[in-house]
Parts: structure tokens; sequence; C-alpha cells
């Protein structure tokens, strides 16, 4: 068997804990041996549930980087705009890197990581976490196998919900471009990376896009409404109110997400919660916030061969995150409804329902297990130096999030973007 993974957590938020929880389930295979967060809560949970060395757990990663080499990779989780400098530095001292999507706000930012990472000789994994799905790993064994021919068109949703959005996009973290990214780098680029996987290798030669801040708007706001949801004499008849989507769910014994997010230094309770809704940033009304990232938008994509595809992003849906894809082939039509595959054979007009052979895990649920299954190929390519083990390798997903910023590009300046060559 090969010896156990040790690996430094870096940003122990809801995604780095999420991730190390791995080691909970295999602690045969990893080994969480160190911490860096500036909040003492949450290093403080990781360190109990992990067991954690007290000479490991820091306030700054700098202090991993000026300490000899101590575990074989790390997990980097911080905030979008504070991936570039940990992941250079630490695949410099010889640390192989999962770093949670997106790679870095810029191009210039996520091409120094990736030769960074080539140079040094380390895996890069980052957190594209769809690829794992076994499903969309499904539709993608379908698509190699030819059923439905050659591939035509790709139409592409993403779903986000409505109260998703307003927590992470209006009220949280997500909410405004300067201090984290744009909508479709920070919420998409899980799904332009789809689409880009979903092409074969082929190159996107042009790209369109449309986008707007739609509803969430101080003029939006309705009258009489206050500015936190808490005392709001309207409150009652608001599909976005705080009350509803933190208070309510701690009510029924829901301390999961969302609500996990919100107390910073606590665990979850309607005291806490509470708390967090006087002061904190998620108790504000959302016409009253500082955002300014799309709700809706679409890119359009031309791919060498013809092929075409269409992503959509909306904020306003009952449904959280349920992708819903189709894709038209030559020979049939493969359609994916957020649970299921239907294949839908032009010769013999025959439909078949297709499921994956690759199980979930019921501990890491996220993204339908997906979490779990892009940790466990992590691990297991770290363990046994197979980088082939790892679904979208450094360039590949270089090539990806470039996309994703000539998307942007052509939003911004209303016009078609010609891709780059090497895209």
């Amino acid at each position: 068997m090969p010896s156990v993974v040790h690996v430094i957590v870096v940003g122990a938020g809801s995604r780095g804990k999420t991730y190390s929880d791995f080691a909970t389930f295999h602690p045969e295979r990893m080994k969480v041996v160190g911490v860096a967060d500036p909040r003492e809560f949450a290093r403080e949970i990781l360190q109990k549930q992990h067991n954690i060395a007290n000479e490991n757990i820091f306030e700054d990663w700098h202090n991993i980087v000026e300490r000899e080499k101590f575990a074989d990779a790390v997990f980097i989780c911080t905030p979008d705009r504070l991936h570039k400098d940990p992941a250079v530095a630490l695949a410099k001292k010889g640390y192989h890197v999962l770093l949670e999507k997106p790679m870095a706000v810029s191009t210039e930012d996520c091409t120094e990581i990736v030769e960074t990472c080539i140079q040094s000789g380390v895996m890069l994994t980052v957190c594209h976490v769809l690829r794992y799905d076994p499903v969309i790993r499904k539709i993608k064994e379908l698509i190699d196998s030819g059923v439905i021919g050659e591939v035509i068109h790709i139409q592409h949703l993403e779903p986000v919900g409505f109260y998703h959005f307003a927590h992470s996009f209006v009220r949280g973290n997500w909410r405004n471009e300067a201090e984290s990214s744009f909508a479709l780098l920070a919420k998409c680029c899980h799904d332009i990376d789809l689409i880009h996987h979903w092409a074969g290798g082929r190159r996107c030669l042009k790209v369109s896009s449309f986008g707007s801040l739609s509803h969430f708007r101080k003029e939006r706001k309705p009258a009489g409404a206050g500015d936190r949801c808490l005392h709001c004499p309207v409150e009652g008849d608001c599909s976005y109110s705080a009350l509803k989507i933190y208070l309510d769910r701690v009510k029924q014994g829901h301390t999961g997400w969302p609500v996990s997010v919100i107390c910073p230094s606590s665990l979850p309770d309607i005291e806490s919660v509470t708390d967090a809704l006087k002061t904190g940033p998620y108790g504000r009304c959302v016409y009253e916030c500082d955002n300014d990232v799309c709700t809706n938008q679409v890119v359009n994509m031309e791919f060498e061969g013809g092929l075409t595809a269409s992503f959509s992003m909306v904020a306003f849906t009952e449904e959280i995150c349920q992708r819903r894809t189709t894709i038209y082939g030559s020979k049939g039509e493969l359609s994916y409804n957020g649970n299921e595959i239907r294949v839908f054979d032009f010769l013999t007009q025959r439909a078949t329902k297709h499921k994956s052979n690759v199980s979930g895990h019921f501990g890491m649920g996220g993204h339908s297990g997906a979490d779990y299954h892009l940790v466990d190929a992590f691990i297991s390519a770290v363990a046994s130096g197979d980088a082939s083990l790892i679904r979208s390798g450094p360039r590949e997903t270089l090539r990806s999030h470039k996309l994703v910023f000539e998307a942007e590009r052509a939003r911004l300046e209303s016009k078609v973007v010609f891709c780059e060559t090497d895209q």
C-alpha cells in the first residue's frame, strides 16, 4: 500500500474543511498535518478534527513557506484573489497543489501558477469538481463511445438558485468583483470547463457573451423596506429575507450550508445567527448591498469543426445548481436533467437511460459526491506519482480558464472575441 499522504490546509473555510474530511474517512490514505487561516475558530475546528500539532497551526501561510517542507501536498482554499501567491510559493517549495477554483482572477496569474507547478515538478489539481461527478463522467464516456455520432451543438444551463445567489453573490463573498471576481469565473468556470471538455480537444475559435445585474439593485427596493431583514416591516413578503434563508433553517435544526457560513467565530445556533443578522453582511437587505456581479449571463462559443455551444447562467431559479445539458450529435441526442442521462438514437428512434457505474460517497456529498471523487483522485495521484489520475491537467485547465476570461471580455466590450491560437 502507498504511504499516507500528508496534507496542509491553507484556508479552513467551507471548502477547506470539506476537502479535509477525506482524511476522516480514509486515515490510512491521508492525514492533515497543518492548517493556516487568520481565523482562530476555523483553525481550532480543523486542529481538533485532525489532531494537528500546535507547531503546525498558522495564522498566515507565509509561515509555512519559511519552514522546511513537512508535508506532501497543500489544499489551497483561500478567497479567490488570494490564490496565486500561496500556490506559487508552495509549489516552489515542492508541495503538490490542490487549488480551489477559480485558479486565479487574471490570465497572467493563472499562467504563472501553471508554469510554476510544471517547472517545479509538482502536480496541480484545480477543483473543477464537476469533472469528477460520476454521472457527468458518464456523459463524456458516452460521447467518446460515439453513441450520438459527431457532436454538433452543446446547450448547458446553470440554475444557480434564488436564495443561493442572494447568499453568495448579493450578500456574500462573491458579490463584488473588486473583492473576489466576476460571476462567470467565480461560479461558472466549472461549466465552461465542462463544455471545453465535451468538445473533445477542439479549440474554441470565437466567443460572444451577454449579461447584466438584474433585480438586486437599489431602485428595486420595496417601498417601506428596511436596510436589514431583522427589523424590516415588509420582510414577510420578501423571497430573499435573511430570516427565511438563515434563521428559519436553524429553528428547524439545519446548521449546514448556508447557515454554517454566516457565523465566523462560533457554531450556528439561534443566538449566534441572530447576532450575525444584526451586524454582519448576511443580514442586509438584498437591495442595499454593494453587489455588482451578473445575475444572468449567456455565453456563445464556436469551436473547430463547426461545433457550437451555448451556456446560460441565471440566478432566479427554484433548483440549486442542478445543471441541465443537451448535446446534439449527428446520430443522436443526449440529455441530462441533473439526475439521469437519456440518449435518443435517430436510427432506431429509441431512447435509452444511462446511469453511472461509479458510486458516490455519503460522507462527502457535495456536488453529488464529486467532492469526494476529486480528493480521492488527487490523493491517489500524489501517493502513486501518477498524474494521469487527475482529470484536468494544468495546461488544459489553463485553456478553459482563458476561455472564461475571453467570454467576459466579449460581454464587457460588446463584441465577438476571436480566441488566441494557443486556446
